[in-house]
C-alpha cells in the first residue's frame, strides 16, 4: 500500500519547514488527510487561513487534490488510486517488524486457583497483541508468568494431607484443590498450628524436598490442564510458561548487581532500594523492597531477575507486561529499579495496563463461592449463540460448532472493542447482537461475503478500478486499503481496539454497498465488484485472527 501520509509530509515539509510527521492526520471528512496550520501562525505572523491558502498554492502532491479550508491544508486522494491500492497486496504481508523481537508477558494464572473472569482481559490483550507482532513479522515470545511461588503452596499440601485423597483430586481436579485451598484459609485463621505447618512446607518446596515438590508439581499439572483447555477455546497460544519459581534462585545476581551500584540499602533489616526523589521530574515512589528481613525475596526482586533473564536469553526491542492498571506502581519501580542500574533496555520495558471488568446478568459467584469462572461465562455465551443461530438458520449444519465460535468470539470482541483502560461492564445480550457493533456481526459479514462469492461461483474476470469509485464501493475500499496501518498502529500503540473498531467500519460499508450495487450485475462491473467483495471477506478473516475470533463461513 502506498504510504500516503509520508508521500503527503514531504511534499508539505517544502513548503512548510516546521512541519512534523504528526501534523499530518487521517480525516473523516471533508478529505482523506489533513494539516492544521494553526501552530505554524506564531512563526510566519500571519494567520492560519493565510498560511493554508498560500501553501495549498505551491504544493503539488501526484495522486491527490490540495485544498486550503479553515485553516487547514486538506488532501484528498484519488479515488482510483485507493482501489489500486486494495488489489496491491493481500492482508498480512506487510512486515515493518521483521527485524524486531517482541516478549508480551501476559495472562500469568495461578496455580491451583481457577481460571477467572478477572483473567479475561489479560489474557485476550495480551494474546491478540501477540498474534499482531507476529502477523507484522516480529519475532514474539508469549511468557505465561505462573503464580507458582508463595507460603500458600505449602498451606495447599498441608490441606491435602489433611482432608484431601488421590481418588477425589484424580476425580475433581482444579475443583478439588480450590475447595482445600478455601478449607485451608478458614482453619488457618484460627489455628496456628495449621498456618505452622503449612510454612513448614513451603520450606520443603523450596528446599527441594521430593515429597513436596513432586505433590506440587502434580497440582500445577492439574491447573494448567484446565488452564490450557480456555486457552484453547480463545485461540491463546504461550512459547513459555515459567513461573515465578524459576527465578527465586536468580535474585541474588540482581542483588549483586544492586551492591555494586550501591543501591541496595538495609532498613529494619529488610533490604530496600530507595527510589524517592530519584526522577528528575520529581516524582516520588516508595522504596523497592527487594528482600524481607526473614530473608525471603519479594515480587519486584523475581520480577528484576525475570526481565534480567528475559533480555540475555531473547534479547528483546520490546517487553510488555498486559497487567491490570492497579499495579502501575509496581511496574514503575521496577523499570526505575532498572534506570537506577544503568540498563539502557530498561526504556523498552512497557506495563500494558487494562480497566476492570465484570458481567452484567450474572451473580458474581457460583457453586464455588466468590469466584466466577471464565469458562462459566464462556458456556453462557455460547448456549445462548446456540439458541440465537437456530432461530435464525435452524438448517445451518454444525450448529454446536458455529455457536462455539460465536459465543466465544462475542465474549472476547466485546473486551477488545473499546480502549483497553476503559473498565468493561460486559453483557451477554449486548455480546451477542447480531447487527451492533459486535463480534456476531463481524462474522456475520464474513460470512456474508462468502456467501456470495459461493452464488457466484466463478470470480476472476478483468475489470477497471474506476468500476470501483462510486461511493458506496470507495466507502469500502478505502477502509480496507489502510488495514496494514491500523494493525501496525494497534500494535505499537498495544491497542487491539483499533483492529475491532476498523472491522465494524468496514463491515457496515459492506453491508450499504450490498445493498446500494447490485453484485451480481455482470460484465466486468461485477467481476469489480466480486472481486472488492473477495477482498473484504479476507480482510475480515484476517483481522478476526489478529483479535482471537474464528470467521464461520456459514452462520
Amino acid at each position: 500500500m502506498t504510504d500516503y501520509k509520508s508521500k503527503i509530509y514531504e511534499a508539505a515539509k517544502a513548503v512548510l519547514p516546521e512541519l512534523e510527521k504528526g501534523d499530518v492526520a487521517p480525516a473523516d471528512a471533508f478529505c482523506d488527510y489533513c494539516v492544521p496550520c494553526f501552530k505554524f501562525a506564531k512563526v510566519y505572523r500571519k494567520s492560519p487561513m493565510v498560511i493554508a491558502q498560500e501553501a495549498a498554492a505551491k504544493l503539488k502532491v501526484d495522486g491527490m487534490t490540495v485544498e486550503a479550508l479553515n485553516g487547514y491544508l486538506n488532501f484528498t486522494i484519488a479515488r482510483e488510486a485507493v482501489v489500486a491500492d486494495v488489489f496491491s497486496s493481500k492482508p498480512g504481508e506487510y512486515k515493518p517488524l521483521s527485524d524486531k523481537t517482541v516478549c508480551i508477558d501476559y495472562s500469568s494464572v495461578n496455580i491451583a486457583k481457577p481460571f477467572h473472569i478477572g483473567h479475561l482481559m489479560t489474557t485476550v490483550i495480551g494474546g491478540a497483541l501477540y498474534k499482531m507482532y507476529r502477523a507484522l513479522g516480529a519475532y514474539v515470545v508469549g511468557i505465561n508468568h505462573l503464580g507458582d511461588f508463595g507460603t500458600q503452596f505449602g498451606g495447599l499440601i498441608s490441606a491435602f494431607r489433611r482432608w484431601g485423597s488421590d481418588e477425589k483430586l484424580k476425580e475433581r481436579g482444579l475443583d478439588e484443590l480450590l475447595e482445600l485451598y478455601v478449607r485451608y484459609n478458614k482453619e488457618a485463621e484460627n489455628d496456628e498450628e495449621i498456618a505452622k505447618e503449612a510454612r513448614a512446607w513451603s520450606n520443603k518446596i523450596e528446599s527441594g524436598d521430593p515429597y513436596a515438590v513432586g505433590l506440587f508439581e502434580r497440582f500445577k499439572s492439574i491447573t494448567l490442564e484446565q488452564a490450557k483447555k480456555v486457552y484453547d477455546r480463545l485461540n491463546i497460544e504461550f512459547d513459555s510458561y515459567l513461573g515465578e519459581s524459576f527465578y527465586v534462585d536468580k535474585v541474588a545476581p540482581v542483588e549483586d548487581k544492586l551492591k555494586a551500584k550501591n543501591l541496595l540499602k538495609i532498613s529494619d533489616g529488610a533490604e530496600i532500594v530507595e527510589l524517592e526523589n530519584s526522577e528528575e521530574s520529581g516524582e516520588k515512589m516508595p522504596p523497592a523492597l527487594i528482600r524481607r528481613s526473614d530473608g525471603a525475596s519479594l515480587y519486584i526482586a523475581r520480577d528484576l531477575a525475570a526481565a534480567y533473564y528475559r533480555h540475555e536469553n531473547y534479547g528483546f526491542d520490546k517487553c510488555l507486561y498486559v497487567v491490570a492498571s492497579h499495579q502501575a506502581l509496581h511496574f514503575k519501580q521496577l523499570f526505575k529499579v532498572l534506570d537506577l542500574l544503568g540498563e539502557p533496555w530498561a526504556k523498552d520495558m512497557v506495563h500494558v495496563s487494562y480497566g476492570m471488568v465484570s458481567v452484567e446478568g450474572m451473580a458474581l459467584s457460583t457453586r464455588h463461592g466468590n469466584v466466577l469462572f471464565l469458562n462459566d461465562v464462556l458456556n453462557a455465551a455460547v448456549e445462548k449463540a446456540l439458541t440465537i443461530i437456530e432461530e435464525r438458520n435452524p438448517a445451518l449444519n454444525d450448529k454446536a460448532t458455529v455457536a462455539e465460535s460465536v459465543g466465544v468470539g462475542a465474549v472476547v470482541f466485546d473486551a477488545l472493542y473499546d480502549g483497553r483502560l476503559k473498565d468493561k461492564n460486559f453483557s451477554l445480550q449486548d455480546a451477542l447482537n447480531f447487527d451492533g457493533e459486535t463480534g456476531p456481526y463481524v462474522q456475520y459479514t464474513y460470512a456474508r461475503c462468502k456467501s456470495v462469492l459461493a452464488k457466484a461461483g466463478k470470480s476472476g474476470g478483468k475489470f477497471d478500478n474506476k468500476e470501483l469509485t462510486d461511493d458506496a464501493a470507495y466507502e469500502v475500499a478505502k477502509l480496507i486499503a489502510d488495514f496494514d496501518d491500523v494493525v501496525y498502529n494497534a500494535a505499537v500503540k498495544y491497542e487491539p481496539s483499533f483492529v475491532s473498531r476498523r472491522l465494524v467500519k468496514i463491515c457496515q460499508a459492506f453491508n450499504r454497498f450490498y445493498n446500494a450495487d447490485r453484485i451480481m450485475c455482470g460484465g466486468s462491473l461485477q467481476s469489480a465488484r466480486l472481486a472488492l467483495t473477495s477482498r473484504v471477506a479476507e480482510t475480515l478473516k484476517y483481522g478476526l485472527s489478529l483479535i482471537l475470533l474464528d470467521a464461520p463461513e456459514r452462520m
